[in-house]
């Protein structure tokens, strides 16, 4: 007898797996203990995506899954590469929304998931689905909206159609991409000009009906480049709210704000985001960034206890960043450098250093290297005391600088650890304070490239 029930497809890894910040989930008790209650209990027959366990894929019986059940239900915990190739396909070839879930506090989901119903659902430190009953209800509610609910979701709305409509389509496509080469040309001559220009530009964006995202996007990172904090502060309170509420937007925005002095705003915002959104090594690389420009000003204002949390907080929200994605060394850098600052040295930078340095090297090796790479190198030398490997660094570093900020960041982080060693007596090389005074040289040039 053919079975009535309708269909959920569960797009969902198996076993154990853990996200990028380390965190495991145990997604076989998850699948049987909250997912398939859930889904039952909204009158669905739980299927899962793909039965094959090989990581080989074996094309006809998922795609025919992916094509035909009544709904689907997601979990974008990991970012496994096979969950989002199931879920674009899923999105593409049917009209019911899928829904998205995800373990809360784990790492940055890989995509936005704006306009999407997303749920957060909990583990224990070992991965097991916790507050069961409160979850299962929630999930199956959501089902049953997403099964009577008349919307179809965005992908399907936008890639289905044909015949005269496909002709429509392309032309719109050509004409978006003419439109993104002369708008990107704009803001080159902007840049050139400086933030009057910018702002003309961000005046005749405001008086469309619609602005592209993309462009408002590309427009704040302008700001960005020439120091326009209290622009970016602008331009995103005036942005659509799912625009404004990106992880991007909302990284530039506590950035800006930490520029423009208001640091404990700052923090709120990206604290917030991390909680949203889950931890990143951007994320936690821009609060770190907040953290030690408090400790510095309370530093200069010589209240000493209020410095000191705020370093170990700043190193802290460092080291989280650089733990949530081991390739990327600027948190790691920065965490080394400020166990440095403590009074005493943390003997733990020697334990970080040489990975944050191998991290480094890696990237190099692979051609992905850009500025920060060699002024990682250079801050690391300067730690190790280097001058050899320091001097290299400096010459790749200047001759990679894109924007004024980039040099000013790496000799303030310089300044920082010789006035550290100075405290302690210790030694403060001279070709250090060299490095420094170029690197100083280059942010009021704007760009170290002839």
């Amino acid at each position: 007898m053919p079975n009535s029930e309708p269909l959920c497809l569960v797009i969902i890894p198996y076993e154990k797996k853990k996200d990028a910040a380390g965190k495991v989930v145990d997604y076989e008790t998850v699948y049987r203990r909250l997912i398939v209650p859930a889904v039952e209990a909204a009158g669905l027959l739980p299927v899962r995506a793909d039965e094959q366990r090989t990581g080989c894929l074996n094309l006809r019986q998922p795609l025919e899954r992916l094509r035909y059940c009544d709904c689907a239900l997601a979990d974008l915990s990991t970012g496994d590469p096979r969950v989002l190739y199931q879920l674009g396909i899923r999105q593409a070839v049917h009209p019911v929304r899928t829904l998205l879930v995800h373990a809360a506090g784990c790492a940055q989901l890989p995509l936005e998931a704006e306009g999407l119903p997303a749920v957060p659902y909990r583990v224990s430190p070992h991965g097991q689905p916790m507050h069961e009953a409160k979850y299962r209800a929630l999930l199956t509610e959501r089902l049953v909206e997403a099964m009577t609910g008349a919307a179809e979701s965005e992908a399907y709305r936008a890639l289905r159609g044909g015949g005269g409509e496909q002709a429509a389509k392309k032309e719109g496509i050509a004409g978006r991409e003419l439109h993104a080469t002369v708008f990107a040309n704009l803001l080159k001559k902007g840049r050139a000009v400086g933030l009057d220009a910018l702002r003309e530009l961000q005046s005749e964006l405001s008086a469309q009906a619609q602005a592209d995202p993309a462009d408002l996007v590309e427009l704040l990172l302008s700001y960005r480049a020439l120091n326009g904090w209290s622009e970016i502060i602008e331009l995103a309170r005036q942005m659509p709210p799912a625009l404004a509420d990106s992880v991007l937007v909302q990284q530039q925005l506590g950035l800006a704000l930490n520029w423009a002095g208001e640091g404990e705003h700052a923090e709120q915002v990206l604290r917030q985001l991390i909680a949203r959104r889950g931890p990143s090594s951007d994320s936690y690389g821009i609060l770190g960034r907040i953290m030690k420009d408090r400790w510095e000003k309370a530093l200069t204002r010589g209240d000493m206890e209020l410095a000191r949390e705020l370093l170990q907080k700043a190193a802290s929200a460092y080291l989280k960043g650089f733990e949530a994605d081991w390739r990327s060394t600027y948190p790691g850098v920065n965490a080394v450098t400020l166990i440095e600052l403590k009074e005493p040295a943390d003997p733990r930078r020697r334990e970080i250093l040489p990975v944050v340095h191998y991290a480094v090297e890696q990237r190099i090796r692979s051609g992905a290297a850009d500025y920060w790479d060699y002024a990682t190198l250079l801050e690391l030398a300067a730690l190790s005391l280097d001058e050899a490997k320091g001097r290299d660094a400096l010459g790749r570093s200047l001759a990679m600088v894109r924007e004024a900020w980039e040099p000013e960041t790496t000799a303030r982080d310089l300044r920082l650890i010789r006035e550290a060693r100075q405290r302690r007596g210790a030694e403060c090389p001279a070709w250090a304070e060299y490095a420094e005074s170029e690197l100083l040289k280059a942010a009021e040039r704007g760009t170290a490239r002839p």
